[in-house]
């Protein structure tokens, strides 16, 4: 009877489809804007460039963030090329290792079967199967963060002393998590940490870590970069932590802003379903302390876990690794809830333990009946599907918004050394489709702009031009329209809603091709005497199904 259940749970080498499932998803759509078209394409600037030092974006320094995702990006375009799929492998690779992370810390503390069981929640999840392939840097230092305090809650955990090569795993999982995303790379598992040791009576034990070659490790990793590329840009540390890590936190009047309750919408969608089990895990939990606490009902309990009410033996754990899960979703989830700026990113870093307790409830209420295995195997499918979904509607939504029509006209007749500019907005993925070797001219009212634009591309353009004089000489003010029409080889793209180019184009541009959200224009210089172009002719549809490889290779001929 038990051998013909669809164990799904039990089976550790089916789990390879979720990574192999992620990768897959990772490669069909274009990239979503503006986070991805604007981390993708710094990755690849580093690469195109060489300069390995200051991440760019239009050739222009970006310093809101330091530079592993750039890092680990600009190496696998490098080896695999400058495409989507590309930039989401680093970030999908990280996913990977908070899947393998979470497994093995599960099967340490409550066997395979819950260990298979939390990695086929989260594995199945919108937070693994969308988010773990979304350019940006919030699965990345999710991943760090984790791998830090799984590391040292398994050095605390030693039955005599510290283990002292976990504490130095921890000790360099910070500093790549600093690497990823900055100070809370580091702060975060110290807070997650520092009330679980609180809570559990542990702080001799800290004593003892390997302070010493722990700090080392942790400086010899994150301190390097950070003291190079202050000395290039000697206000960059200022502004990278001082504007963009303190300011963000502190400040009104940024983007995003979200009421209190913000994350516990965004768990439930990214842990949708299991995450209601873990909230009827803390119900079961508060009431058995309030029934406790009754002088007629005083039950003993080894476990801040609820107990299962059935015949077959409860998957009971050391409450310090349930009070650790508990702590580490508590802290950060009220650390991002301060805030007025609030992101679904943010929350990415409590989805291991959230699965975790799933789990373990599951385990302890469900995975006894004899339909347990069944109905888990048909939510695991419903939850795929469910993200499949979600990527097909995310990939219809992004097309209406993406250049990568314009860019693939451009690789067919623009030359390398022709002039390419954008007014009334930024295309973020048409560079990275595009594969420019210099900059896009970016035409605005700058100096206007300086004084009204809000947290928005604009300031990050023209904050990042304040580092270099040379690359800011892509910033250009409105007056460059007017030499642009006497410029041979000059191309212009305009939102089809811009009023600037909409306005002037009879008068010294011509429409070359009309995209779903992007028009086209090349200079009247260009096309006097010319033959009338054919692009124009072309369908959004045709004009992508041409590729932009295949572009390249007629051009060339």
């Amino acid at each position: 009877m038990t051998s013909s259940k669809p164990r799904v749970e039990g089976r550790t080498w089916a789990l390879v489809l979720l990574p192999v499932l992620l990768l897959i998803l990772a490669a069909l759509r274009p990239l979503a804007l503006p986070d991805e078209g604007r981390y993708a394409e710094v990755g690849r600037w580093m690469a195109m460039s060489g300069d390995w030092l200051t991440p760019r974006l239009d050739g222009i320094p970006f310093f809101h963030k330091p530079p592993l995702l750039y890092w680990l990006e600009a190496s696998a375009m490098t080896v695999l090329g400058a495409t989507p799929w590309a930039a989401r492998l680093v970030v999908a690779l990280h996913a990977c290792l908070m899947l393998g992370l979470l497994w093995a810390c599960a099967r340490h503390i409550a066997g395979v079967a819950v260990a298979n069981r939390s990695a086929w929640m989260l594995g199945s999840s919108l937070a693994f199967l969308i988010g773990g392939q979304y350019v940006n840097h919030d699965t990345m230092v999710a991943t760090w963060m984790g791998v830090g305090i799984w590391c040292f809650a398994r050095a605390l955990m030693q039955a005599n002393g510290v283990h002292a090569g976990w504490a130095r795993a921890g000790f360099i999982a910070c500093a790549l998590g600093v690497l990823s995303k900055g100070l809370i790379g580091l702060l975060l598992p110290g807070l997650v940490l520092c009330v679980w040791v609180t809570w559990t009576w542990q702080w001799r034990k800290v004593w003892a870590l390997p302070w010493l070659s722990g700090i080392v490790l942790f400086l010899a990793v994150a301190l390097p970069w950070f003291v190079v590329a202050a000395r290039e840009h000697p206000d960059m540390l200022a502004y990278m932590f001082g504007k963009h890590q303190f300011g963000r936190y502190t400040a009104t009047t940024f983007n995003n802003a979200r009421p209190w309750w913000f994350y516990g919408v965004a768990i439930a969608v990214l842990m949708f379903p299991w995450v209601f089990l873990v909230a009827a895990s803390a119900v079961r939990s508060l009431r058995e302390r309030v029934i406790a606490l009754k002088p007629q009902a005083s039950v003993p309990s080894t476990s801040t876990l609820p107990t299962a009410n059935t015949s077959h033996a409860e998957v009971n754990v050391d409450p310090r690794w349930t009070a650790l899960c508990w702590i580490w979703i508590v802290a950060i989830l009220g650390f991002f809830s301060i805030p007025n700026s609030k992101l679904i990113g943010y929350a990415l870093p409590v989805m291991p333990p959230l699965a975790l307790l799933a789990a373990l409830w599951w385990q302890n209420h469900v995975a006894t009946r004899t339909w347990g295995d069944r109905i888990f195997a048909i939510v695991v499918g419903l939850n795929v599907a469910l993200a499949v979904g979600g990527q097909v509607a995310a990939e219809r939504y992004t097309q209406k918004h993406s250049s990568l029509d314009v860019a693939a006209v451009l690789a067919c007749q623009a030359r390398p050394s022709d002039v390419v500019a954008a007014v009334d907005e930024y295309p973020y993925d048409l560079p990275f489709y595009a594969q420019f070797t210099q900059p896009l001219e970016v035409i605005q009212d700058w100096d206007t702009l300086r004084q009204t634009a809000g947290d928005n591309w604009r300031r990050e353009l023209f904050e990042g031009a304040d580092f270099d004089a040379h690359a800011a000489r892509s910033l250009v003010p409105l007056s460059r329209l007017d030499s642009l029409k006497q410029t041979p080889h000059a191309w212009v793209v305009a939102p089809n809603t811009s009023s600037t180019l909409n306005m002037q184009h009879h008068a010294g541009f011509e429409l070359v091709f009309a995209g779903r959200a992007w028009s086209l224009y090349q200079s009247s210089a260009a096309t006097l005497g010319a033959p009338a172009s054919t692009a124009s002719a072309k369908s959004p549809e045709a004009a992508e199904q041409k590729g932009l490889r295949g572009c390249k290779d007629q051009g060339q001929k």
